[in-house]
């Protein structure tokens, strides 16, 4: 332990014993980080992950001091995404193990990870301790007058100099968190007792680190240096959890993952619970969980873990969820509160189902049939006990062609929005059903064997105009199907390009815990990646949502996108052709669409507001900032109502089904809403009527 450590160390005490008089109604529990050492367990594991990465992972990467480089910036990333708790002295005194640490894993040694993190969580408890002394002047005393302001993103920012810069820091950082919920609404009291207990639960948390929590954040660090994918699972998670944090079907049925303090909603199940209440979107950020009817509890600051086990519970019993939408400016916390029954979803409510679409084109009458696909799947069970009538994907979707046929359809729109993938054997069997035959997906592993998979039976199904439907919400499976029909030419690929993710993972049992490691990538029969890039449409769509941050591209170090030499596949021509005509009527049509507008000019909107470096610590700035916001947001919507001859609101505050959390017309399904509130679907059964007739006129001319 060197000199300034122990110096460091000594304030923190002193600190503590100060403050534990003004805190004794808290309880606040006394921090001992010195206990959190590694244990003989973890270091065997660590040295089992270094040989198994070595050996298995699809990148071949060497673990040397190039490496160890990743490992510390991304374990500072990891421990300090803010730039708030470390101080460029800290940083110095760690410099030295930037280029041993790749040495210190081989050897199975994690003193130094575990010391920098205690470090971290000595740092954490001051900022919490300084916050509460902060609020126990009181929230009134506060300062909103000034010309000070905050930096809105710190993640590039440069190290703070040194204690004092760290405190001037902190403190304009708990101004600002009082001046959020200041323009969300709440009053001062209240505002000063949530933040008081979000700190003492906060505070709490921390002294209930264990030694695990430490290795798992420290090997972590080096598994995904990687790829992102690729991750450790402590004892623990592996019993309880997927690697992704997927909610058990048994509860709300949502996909989180960590965002800074807050939990986001990454993805929702279709059928399940949150998609059902229409009130919950992805990239909702939750604030707070309460069960039952019990008090809310705030989750700010929480882990991941933590949250999901508040969250999951028996089936049949409530809860309710505290979120900031996403459809909020980026600095207004405002929140809803959302009720939930957890429940099971059952294969038959995420099962495929079918619409008609009756539009008119050019004065005439057409009707487009509309399939939703919200998962990939097959009853397993029913399907190995040789049962008939088992239910899978494919099946279905063959049914439903079929009747819809018999409805005399002119064209057919398969929507994989928000469909996150599923079964293998589903995505190739369904792509099937659209080509006689050939390959469907290639499979190339860490040695660089290629393995194509193809379509079983040939044979087509439904041989008439197609258009697939994608958002950056559908992944993995849904991206091998788009891909194979777009590379095929048997299918328009309208919408959003896809999350991005072509990797394939594979669970290896370690002494302690688990290791989940990417061991080969998808490939579409044209040689491309799916990795990364995901599945470029051929016409795009805007999404409501800002969902930049969401997808593969977006993650750190995930695998770049590259191609192999194609499969053997006969390709349809004949769409390439027409893809420029498309488009121009596309782009024609969607000037003079209300909702396409809105749409466009509310993504500029919010870029725009992204975009900023700081925010004003004055009161009545931010106010003014904000108001200048919804003043623009109500003139947009308000011309969008005025093109449909709707009534204009008066304000922000009127009920507007259109601008309710969860109502983007990107990611609603079939069932929920019809064509008229559906403007992105009844859109692309124009397109497919365009193709329709250009083809029709291509023949004449002919």
């Amino acid at each position: 332990m060197t000199v300034s450590y122990t110096l460091r160390k000594t304030c923190l005490m002193v600190l503590l014993a100060l403050s534990s008089s003004a805190f004794a109604v808290q309880g606040l529990p006394v921090l001992d980080v010195e206990s959190l050492q590694p244990t003989r367990e973890q270091r065997i594991a660590s040295l089992n992950m270094v040989e198994l990465l070595r050996r298995h992972h699809y990148n071949k990467i060497k673990l040397d001091d190039a490496l160890s480089s990743e490992i510390f910036d991304a374990y500072l990333k990891q421990l300090d995404p803010q730039r708030s708790l470390f101080t460029a002295a800290d940083i110095k005194e760690f410099e030295k193990y930037r280029h041993q640490i790749d040495d210190l894993l081989k050897a199975g040694d994690l003193d130094v990870g575990f010391a920098i993190h205690r470090r971290q969580i000595e740092r954490a408890n001051e900022r919490i301790i300084f916050a509460l002394s902060m609020l126990n002047q009181g929230v009134e005393e506060l300062n909103f007058e000034g010309d000070q302001s905050i930096q809105i993103d710190r993640e590039k920012a440069e190290w703070v100099a040194d204690d004092e810069a760290l405190k001037a820091l902190w403190r304009d950082q708990i101004k600002d968190e009082v001046l959020r919920l200041k323009l969300a609404g709440r009053e001062t009291k209240a505002i000063g007792d949530l933040l008081e207990k979000r700190y003492n639960s906060q505070q709490t948390r921390i002294s209930q680190t264990r030694s695990e929590d430490l290795f798992q954040s420290y090997i972590n660090a080096f598994a995904q240096v990687y790829d992102p994918h690729t991750q450790y699972m402590s004892p623990e998670l592996a019993e309880n959890f997927d690697i992704n944090m997927s909610l058990s079907l048994e509860g709300i049925g949502a996909v989180l993952q960590s965002d800074n303090e807050f939990t986001k909603i990454v993805r929702l199940v279709p059928a399940g619970p949150a998609a059902k209440s229409e009130k919950l979107a992805p990239a909702d950020r939750i604030v707070g969980v309460a069960q039952e009817e019990g008090e809310m509890v705030d989750v700010v600051g929480w882990r991941l873990d933590e949250v999901v086990k508040l969250i999951r519970g028996p089936k049949g019993s409530t809860l309710t969820l505290e979120v900031i939408p996403a459809s909020n400016p980026p600095t207004d916390l405002t929140s809803q509160q959302v009720k939930l029954t957890r429940e099971a979803v059952k294969l038959e409510d995420q099962a495929a189902r079918s619409n008609v679409l009756e539009l008119k084109n050019q004065g005439q009458d057409y009707r487009i049939g509309v399939i939703e696909v919200p998962g990939f799947y097959i009853d397993f069970k029913a399907y190995r006990r040789g049962d008939p009538d088992y239910r899978s994907t494919t099946r279905d979707v063959r049914r439903l062609l079929s009747e819809l046929e018999d409805k005399n359809v002119d064209g057919v729109v398969l929507d994989l929005r928000n469909n996150g993938g599923g079964s293998l054997q589903e995505a190739t069997e369904l792509t099937g059903l659209f080509i006689d035959q050939g390959p469907t997906v290639l499979v190339r592993d860490a040695q660089g064997q290629v393995q194509v998979l193809d379509d079983p039976e040939t044979g087509i199904t439904y041989n008439g105009p197609l258009a697939v439907m994608v958002n950056r919400l559908s992944a993995s499976a849904s991206e091998i199907f788009a891909g194979a029909m777009q590379d095929y030419g048997r299918a328009l690929v309208i919408g959003e390009s896809t999350f991005g993710k072509g990797t394939v993972q594979s669970i290896q049992p370690l002494n302690h815990g688990e290791l989940k490691l990417t061991m080969a990538k998808f490939y579409r029969v044209s040689g491309q990646s799916t990795q990364n890039r995901g599945v470029v449409p051929d016409i795009a769509y805007p999404s409501l949502l800002e969902t930049t941050d969401i997808g593969e591209s977006m993650l750190p170090r995930a695998l770049p996108w590259d191609t192999i030499p194609p499969a053997r596949y006969q390709s349809n021509l004949q769409l390439s052709p027409l893809l420029s005509q498309l488009s121009e009527r596309h782009e024609k049509r969607a000037s003079n669409d209300p909702d396409f507008t809105y749409t466009m000019a509310r993504i500029r909107l919010d870029r725009e507001m992204q975009e900023r470096k700081f925010l004003p610590l004055n009161e009545a700035k931010r106010r003014e900032q904000r108001e200048a916001f919804e003043k623009q947001i109500l003139a947009l919507e308000n011309k969008r109502r005025a093109a449909k001859g709707e009534d204009l609101l008066t304000s922000l505050e009127e009920e507007d089904p259109f601008l309710e959390a969860g109502n983007n017309p990107l990611t609603e399904s079939v069932e929920e809403k019809d064509e008229e509130d559906d403007p992105f679907l009844a859109e692309t059964g124009q397109i497919l009527i365009d193709m329709l007739q250009i083809k029709k006129q291509v023949a004449a001319a002919s």
